[in-house]
């Protein structure tokens, strides 16, 4: 069997991190499976990028310059949203010609278009689309954050004031495209599958969930004192770990655990390791470190190793891949009961589901996990729930049935 996974990015984003991995998890077990980007960051020889030219960029700039004007020339929600009104014809390479299966992952910011999305249903192919956010379900926002409009159609959007017919235009394209096509859904997480289950735009689609799959040959423990040593960090202090792609992205809940911090102020030798983009810019009144943004997947894995707890107080949230990572290195964590992050953390068996947007028991958790609980305990379970649940060969297998499906959906009507 030859799968093509799409997706917009190589490495860089969740999405991109899970599709690369789902596609070593194929290929370790009896796949061929393939990875066809936009932004190609490797020499990997499993990954193909898109032809070069100049509209690929273009693609990319005129979404988000439609956006620009549409939303009066605020950049407020400039990528928030996604139109899907241009991208790339990919069903011509022959990495398309040659798949069994497509697998779309996240294919935004001028990737596909909604009409290259119909060209490739229209080649006969079975497709599968893994959803990472909420978009594939929605008109046009990747988090709908208490917004239930899509549970019936989007005619306007909140990120779009005064623009209420854009969201609406693409809704029914969206509707159009759906209609002359079948698509094995595949959510993250229980959470998304039961959102997506609730969207008037997939109604009577086939909808499941597979989390994420993780290489535990590579994420799991090592030592803690020599992984800070190797990073700097001091030997004598409890470290909390806080990770995101862009640290003031809001959503990601920095300001939460600002406030979490300054309510543990008690505890001794108490610090803060920041990693990703903009970190120098936070401050608390615990001494933090910043690690800025790494690449490098083994000294991510000693950053992991080197904390004592890692939080990530998201407001909202698929199924984390950097839950799942500090687990496998035996990190107990501590999250907001949102989205999917009570799927990975049992409350007080491997970490802590604090409350929503409640800073007081996020603290709480922190506390709990430093002075209270057994902590080799938490740590033993983490890693024991990773190896049961996301494990590449898992996944691997629950996705080997889906392609299954859909093949034979398409070949023998089934």
């Amino acid at each position: 069997m030859r799968v093509l996974i799409v997706n917009t990015s190589e490495r860089t984003g969740g999405a991109a991190v899970a599709a690369n991995r789902l596609m070593k998890a194929l290929n370790n077990n009896g796949v061929k499976a393939k990875m066809l980007v936009r932004d190609k960051e490797s020499d990997a020889l499993t990954v193909v990028g898109l032809p070069k030219s100049p509209l690929l960029h273009w693609h990319f700039l005129w979404e988000r310059l439609v956006i620009f004007v549409r939303s009066r020339f605020s950049r407020k929600h400039l990528f928030e949203i996604d139109l899907a009104n241009t991208g790339s014809d990919i069903t011509r390479l022959p990495e398309f010609q040659e798949a069994d299966v497509i697998h779309l992952h996240w294919i935004n910011q001028g990737m596909l278009s909604l009409s290259g999305i119909h060209k490739i249903l229209r080649s006969g192919k079975p497709v599968v689309w893994t959803m990472h956010d909420i978009w594939p379900a929605t008109a046009i926002c990747h988090l709908t954050l208490g917004c239930r409009s899509f549970t019936s159609t989007c005619k306007s959007c909140r990120l779009l004031p005064g623009s209420s017919g854009l969201a609406q235009s693409v809704w029914r394209k969206k509707q159009r495209l759906l209609e002359d096509g079948n698509i094995f859904f595949v959510a993250c997480s229980r959470w998304l599958e039961s959102e997506a289950k609730a969207s008037a735009l997939l109604k009577g689609h086939k909808i499941t969930s597979i989390p994420n799959p993780i290489d535990i040959h590579i994420y799991n423990r090592c030592n803690k004192q020599e992984a800070r040593q190797r990073l700097g960090l001091p030997a004598d202090k409890k470290l909390i770990l806080f990770v995101s792609q862009r640290v003031t992205n809001r959503n990601k809940g920095m300001a939460y655990l600002m406030e979490a911090c300054d309510q543990l102020k008690d505890l001794p030798q108490l610090g803060v390791v920041i990693l990703g983009g903009h970190a120098e810019e936070i401050t608390t009144q615990l001494p933090t470190f910043p690690l800025g943004y790494v690449n490098d997947e083994h000294r991510i894995v000693d950053v992991y190793n080197a904390v004592d707890v890692f939080v990530l107080p998201s407001l909202s949230e698929n199924l984390p891949n950097t839950i799942m990572e500090a687990m496998a290195c035996g990190v107990p964590c501590v999250g907001f009961r949102v989205g999917g992050i009570p799927e990975e953390i049992d409350h007080k068996q491997n970490g802590y589901v604090a409350d929503y947007r409640s800073a007081e028991d996020l603290a709480r958790g922190i506390r709990w996990i430093l002075t209270e609980a057994d902590y080799e305990s938490l740590c033993q379970h983490a890693v024991h729930k990773v190896a049961q649940n996301y494990s590449q060969q898992s996944v691997a297998i629950k996705y080997l049935d889906v392609y299954q499906q859909a093949m034979a959906f398409k070949h023998y009507g089934l």
